[in-house]
């Protein structure tokens, strides 16, 4: 879901885009209510105590504390291995992907995300700050330079990941020599455990806008990984500042597998596995997600009612939360960004074109886009969306 965090003058002012509420776990829908979230009770705001932890540990895992930085620590390493090793792949390469158009919708909904948040931004300044958390090889810097930013401070775990952004931004420069490019700085660091603000080259810098996109799902390994992530994001907006982000809808993911007859469910390009349905902690769930030739990781359940309910901690608000369907139905609705989605091939075109093949080789995924055509609807590009996502934007209050 998109969500966004924002500094607000006035904290308790409703200030929502959608029909969720303020409160915490008030925007829950209904028809998730059966699933089992477990937790203790617990203070969101102190970490939780041994006994009261809401992380449940595995059959036969001891309770010493001292055991906990070595699985924290597998985790991280098996997300740094698996992008450091990511082969880089060309145009021609990732259009003949069963996942091109997934690839650029993800990238058409990141572009919408941060171009209206950088507009909100430049109401009240023209040199814009940003810090993008889990950059990744830079995917997001053309991005940020049509948004006419001044700072970027670019983070991730993956040291391969960061050197390749930064030679990304090296290239953007010389093939702009006419053009205003911002500058930038790059840091190696896990932000679900190192505190970002030691790193900085200039100590106080501060922020209009943090960006997390994909990534924050990796911090809900533990309590204080979550916490540190959201300090990071939080700690060094401006008043009025916003982070932004997107990341797996938990409550869609656990509605699909209760739905399915195993701990798993997907299709030919995707599949997600969980090791058992019933109860998901609200911290250390961990389900085993494979995305066709990117992604093949351990990522964690992200119940976002307690997201919502820790960033109170760091004087932040939610205004902003949609699932991607109901972002792509708002912003379709206008012309320039419905361009933008024909010109990056954004979505996949229903019947295929003569000599080319649809993505999928499963009929029933086009159940949708059949419909609408046996109804005379107008032929668009259309294609259902793989897997459950949303994006969200939380802002902060004056100190």
């Amino acid at each position: 879901m998109d969500n966004i965090l924002n500094p607000e003058d006035n904290v308790s002012q409703t200030n929502t885009e959608t029909d969720v509420t303020d409160g915490p776990f008030q925007y829950v829908k209904e028809e998730h209510s059966s699933h089992k979230f477990t937790a203790s009770g617990q203070n969101l705001d102190s970490p939780p105590k041994n006994k009261k932890s809401p992380l449940k540990r595995k059959a036969g895992e001891p309770e010493s504390p001292s055991k906990r930085p070595r699985l924290e620590e597998g985790h991280g390493s098996l997300v740094v291995t698996h992008y450091n090793e990511l082969p880089e792949t060309g145009l021609e390469t990732r259009s003949q992907s069963r996942i091109f158009h997934l690839r650029n919708f993800n990238n058409w909904m990141k572009s919408a995300l941060i171009g209206e948040f950088v507009e909100k931004v430049r109401q009240r300044t023209r040199n814009i700050a940003v810090l993008d958390l889990g950059c990744g090889k830079g995917g997001d810097l053309l991005k940020w330079r049509k948004g006419g930013i001044s700072k970027l401070v670019c983070t991730d775990i993956a040291d391969v990941s960061v050197k390749q952004c930064e030679e990304r931004y090296k290239d953007l420069k010389r093939k702009s020599r006419n053009e205003r490019v911002f500058e930038a700085e790059f840091l190696t660091a896990d932000s679900t455990k190192e505190l970002l603000s030691e790193k900085y080259n200039d100590p106080e810098i501060k922020f209009d806008i943090c960006s997390c996109q994909f990534v924050y799902h990796y911090s809900f390994e533990t309590y204080e990984q979550a916490d540190m992530m959201l300090r990071n994001a939080c700690e060094r907006l401006c008043p009025g500042g916003f982070f932004i982000g997107t990341t797996p809808d938990g409550f869609e993911l656990v509605k699909r597998l209760e739905a399915s007859d195993t701990n798993s469910f997907g299709n030919d390009v995707y599949t997600v596995k969980f090791e058992k349905k019933g109860k998901y902690p609200l911290f250390g769930c961990k389900y085993d997600f494979s995305l066709e030739e990117v992604v093949n990781v351990p990522e964690f359940l992200v119940y976002f009612p307690v997201l919502v309910e820790m960033a109170k901690k760091y004087q932040m608000k939610l205004i902003y939360k949609k699932t991607f369907r109901e972002f792509f139905e708002e912003k379709v609705k206008n012309d320039e960004q419905k361009m933008l989605l024909k010109r990056m091939k954004a979505l996949e075109p229903y019947p295929a074109a003569p000599n080319f093949k649809l993505v999928s080789g499963r009929t029933e995924d086009y159940e949708h886009a059949q419909k609408l055509v046996e109804n005379g609807q107008v032929k668009l590009p259309l294609k259902k969306s793989i897997y459950p996502l949303g994006s969200f934007c939380l802002t902060g209050k004056e100190h």
